[in-house]
């Protein structure tokens, strides 16, 4: 099967009464020539990488070198704790958790590009989020998973997974729609009900700018990865409960391609527009290559 349509895994799925992450598994396991024990395998260590930069991202505390990111989502993790909150439990401690896996990229932690290492926070925290609220089993985890390669897959067929050809909306807003339909999957969803969730929540996302401050993968980056994967859930949550999207998912990505080639190159990762070129990103800018300066200087005496 193509991977440039989800129909095909619709169809497929609707007529052999499976789940997308189980089609996909079959899927995976036709093109790699292997077994689906291998590729189940594969997709488990996978998990293990996503898991540990959840908890190793969780214990970070100190600033970053830039001073924009770093600690923040251990402060989420410990409101979710205190009580009351607006947002309830669960978001904030997916949020917690999206963040956790940007602090720990932004520190040179190995994380899973899903798809990308700006967007890599998203994917892991509504899985991690997803199974905890659903007691879900592993196997239900890692078809998740296969379900959120799917989308991934179909939109970089499309479209782009890159910030550089298509903005943020082809970063931040696949993973979150990867996410959704993860959830889906693992709440017990069908095919059509995850890629459903899929197509609500990156219609949510079309358009968005790719403006990194300084450069950086940090701002907005990592506090983008906590609100979308809070978004991912809330998609899943609209699904299940029958919202249908208007547009159907492989439409969807086919505008977010239409959408990133009109944008302008200046919101295309090249921080020369939008937050990047605010003042106080333009003076975090400064105050980068100047302690780049300095750091040189004291290297070469």
């Amino acid at each position: 099967m193509t991977v440039e349509s989800v129909i095909p895994f619709l169809e497929k799925a609707k007529k052999e009464e499976k789940s997308l992450g189980e089609i996909m598994i079959e899927h995976e396991v036709a093109v790699q020539e292997s077994s689906a024990k291998n590729v189940v395998f594969a997709m488990k260590r996978i998990w293990e990488v996503m898991v540990k930069s959840i908890e190793e991202g969780i214990k970070i505390t100190e600033r970053s070198p830039s001073g924009m990111s770093g600690g923040d989502a251990k402060k989420i993790l410990a409101k979710s704790k205190k009580g009351k909150s607006l947002s309830g439990k669960n978001i904030l401690k997916v949020a917690a958790r999206a963040i956790a896996v940007a602090e720990y990229s932004s520190s040179m932690g190995i994380i899973v590009a899903s798809p990308t290492a700006g967007s890599s926070g998203v994917v892991p925290a509504v899985v991690y989020t997803a199974a905890e609220i659903c007691d879900a089993s592993e196997e239900a985890i890692i078809k998740g998973l296969f379900a959120s390669g799917l989308i991934g897959l179909v939109c970089d067929a499309i479209a782009s997974t890159s910030g550089s050809e298509h903005g943020c909306q082809a970063e931040i807003g696949v993973s979150a729609a990867m996410a959704a339909a993860a959830a889906v999957e693992i709440a017990g969803g069908t095919a059509e009900e995850a890629v459903n969730a899929a197509a609500l929540m990156l219609k949510n996302s079309l358009g968005l700018a790719c403006d990194p401050v300084a450069g950086l993968v940090e701002t907005p980056c990592i506090k983008r990865n906590g609100m979308m994967a809070a978004e991912a859930l809330l998609a899943a949550d609209m699904s299940l409960s029958g919202v249908i999207s208007n547009i159907p998912f492989d439409e969807v990505v086919v505008a977010m391609d239409d959408i990133g080639q009109m944008m302008p190159c200046e919101i295309k990762e090249t921080s020369e527009g939008g937050l990047a070129i605010t003042k106080t990103g333009k003076a975090y800018k400064i105050k980068l290559r100047s302690s780049g300066t300095r750091e040189l200087e004291k290297s070469e005496d």
